[in-house]
């Protein structure tokens, strides 16, 4: 089921305002775990744009240089969305982190950063209440790791992770200002920093491999394929099918080829009959196969 961008635009409103605000808190407090939450949020907001122009892109009717159609530029921009996620989220968050080591500085105006945090847990705690009820809309009764596994849709899952992983990083920049001053111990927030950017960095890895999988090019589950034989085996004129080849161009888009084995007795024109009615009968079933081709054998 296609995807809505209601959650990137959900997810780009709070990250941008939650960004300004947490680089003034981090200037006003000198607070390097709230310098990493901004450098987080930025990226966030970066993010959701690249998304929105994977989306528009990938929306583009073919013509004589995509014949196939630009349903792969989502995965492409996904992809570079979580290679961002990878080196500006979490590289930055960790050298950020280690920097506040080297040169420990205690937090100044501790009120503003839980004022800060407060905020940026509601309107990011909102944003991924948003993303989990699409991707729940989206998976049905699909256990939700396995959905998350299987998703074909990168401008939901990346979003629903991002949203994740802002809420967890909140947290644990809460509790690193929060040691910090009980302990009167300034390194406990370059600490807090260092483990935001590998939070960053184990989620980053994670979108990386999903969505470098569906740019590769991820084939149909093999149930699916098992109901494409069956339906093409029920018409009379075909004796035997191969199993079929198929790639997902996009969410809603997929080629598929078949090698038939028609009856001996059917004519030429009887054959393209044949798979006319094939196609129609597949498409009327499966809509996002955009893109079907037989081959006789």
């Amino acid at each position: 089921m296609a995807g809505s961008k209601t959650p990137i635009y959900t997810a780009f409103a709070a990250n941008m305002a939650i960004a300004i605000v947490k680089f003034i808190a981090a200037f006003s407090t000198g607070s390097s775990a709230m310098a990493s939450e901004g450098i987080h949020s930025l990226v966030d907001t970066s993010n959701e744009i690249l998304l929105l122009v994977g989306l528009r892109n990938s929306r583009k009717k073919p013509d004589a240089a995509r014949p196939f159609g630009y349903g792969k530029e989502l995965y492409f921009w996904a992809f570079v969305v979580s290679l961002l996620f990878f080196a500006l989220g979490g590289g930055l968050s960790i050298y950020e982190g280690y920097h506040h080591l080297q040169h420990p500085e205690a937090i100044k105006n501790p009120v503003w950063n839980y004022v800060v945090l407060g905020l940026a847990l509601l309107f990011d705690g909102y944003s991924l209440l948003t993303a989990v009820r699409e991707f729940n809309r989206q998976r049905g009764e699909t256990p939700f790791w396995k959905a998350v596994r299987k998703s074909k849709d990168p401008s939901t899952f990346v979003v629903l992770f991002e949203d994740a992983a802002d809420v967890i990083g909140i947290l644990l920049a809460t509790v690193g200002i929060t040691l910090s001053l009980l302990w009167k111990n300034p390194y406990m927030d370059g600490i807090a920093s260092i483990m935001i950017g590998l939070l960053l960095t184990a989620v980053a890895v994670f979108l990386v491999r999903e969505s470098r999988s569906l740019l590769m090019g991820e084939a149909l589950e093999p149930v699916e394929l098992q109901q494409v034989v069956d339906l093409v085996m029920q018409n009379e004129g075909v004796c035997y099918v191969d199993k079929p080849l198929s790639m997902y161009q996009g969410p809603d888009e997929v080629i598929l080829f078949i090698k038939i084995k028609f009856k001996e007795r059917l004519e030429s024109q009887a054959v393209v009959d044949t798979i006319q009615h094939l196609r129609r009968d597949l498409q009327d079933k499966y809509p996002q196969y955009k893109h079907i081709f037989f081959e006789p054998i």
